[in-house]
């Protein structure tokens, strides 16, 4: 199996790609990754690391996409960048997935244009990890769909629950239509639309309220791209809040040096589901392929777990099973 990373992506390239692919390789003998990007950092970001030269592949790709740069232009406008080669080879069967943490729009953008969609899918969708008192959950959509129609919505759902199922380990997975209220009548004329569509979906337990997120009382959290962007990157925001708040009310307490270090275990321990890191990216359901997005500052760690979690929606079927569940 070939794994492409993106070694020009996100903010710590080289360094970050290129270590956690070589993390990745030493914990699974069948994989080789094909590192992309130019062709010089790579190798000096290699230069006194031991790897199997078989196992880790390069391939030249000179320019650059910056994380702001506009998605659709930087696609069309730098052909020889490592987003867009990677994704011509995953379109032309050369490797078995792809791996960025750099710039989402411009992923998102090469995937749906390059790859294309599956049979039957009308709009790939972008999900995120939600942390809960269960474990992680499926937020959907994280930010590629603004609008969400009703027929979409249907799939975005399904789709989610095919990834739950077989990558996060849900049996049965629930599906939740975040609104202002429980009742089937509650929120807009499009959320109305949308419940009504899918709410003879298995799995569907109706409209849930931000309050029921961080609960698990759903596995899967349909909502549009722009709700699920700011729930996205407001939980981004809790553990660091939650740092300061800490620190502040410890620095007013006359506590013995044994009692903060207590205090500063417990706290890391009971944040450590907001860590991104455990589970790298997740990927653009929906496209014909596996092409997967992670954090723009993500660590050799999260690089890792990112290409782990490729693999498992490989070894799944993960794209097979969601054109099943579209039928």
């Amino acid at each position: 199996m070939i794994v492409a990373v993106d070694a020009a992506g996100g903010d710590h390239y080289p360094k970050a790609p290129v270590e956690g692919a070589l993390l990745a390789v030493q914990e699974d003998e069948s994989l080789t990754v094909l590192l992309l990007g130019p062709e010089d950092l790579i190798k000096k970001e290699l230069e006194g690391k031991e790897y199997d030269k078989k196992r880790v592949l390069i391939q030249d790709a000179p320019q650059i996409i910056g994380m702001e740069e506009s998605p659709a232009a930087a696609v069309k406008g730098k052909q020889q960048s490592s987003i867009v080669i990677g994704m011509g080879l995953h379109k032309a069967g050369k490797c078995d997935a792809f791996v960025s943490a750099g710039n989402t729009g411009a992923l998102l953008a090469a995937s749906t244009f390059i790859l294309g969609k599956l049979k039957g899918i009308l709009r790939p969708t972008i999900g995120a990890y939600y942390p809960t008192v269960k474990g992680f959950r499926l937020l959907l959509d994280a930010g590629a769909n603004l609008d969400v129609k009703p027929e979409v919505a249907l799939q975005f759902a399904k789709m989610g629950q095919v990834y739950c199922r077989n990558i996060i380990g849900i049996e049965s997975p629930t599906v939740g239509l975040l609104n202002v209220g429980e009742e089937d009548e509650k929120g807009t004329e499009e959320l109305k639309a949308i419940h009504k569509h899918i709410k003879d979906l298995p799995g569907f337990i109706g409209n849930v309220e931000g309050k029921d997120i961080l609960s698990g009382k759903a596995d899967v959290y349909l909502t549009d791209g722009l709700v699920g962007n700011i729930l996205l990157k407001f939980g981004e925001s809790i553990p660091a809040t939650i740092m300061k708040l800490v620190e502040r009310a410890v620095s007013k307490l006359d506590l013995e040096v044994e009692e903060v270090v207590a205090a500063q275990k417990i706290l890391k321990t009971a944040l450590a589901p907001f860590n991104y890191e455990r589970v790298g990216g997740v990927p653009f359901l929906g496209v014909n392929g596996v092409s997967i997005v992670g954090h723009g500052g993500s660590s050799p760690l999260a690089i890792k777990n990112m290409i782990k979690s490729a693999v498992s929606c490989i070894e799944n079927d993960v794209n097979g099973k969601i054109v099943t569940s579209l039928n």
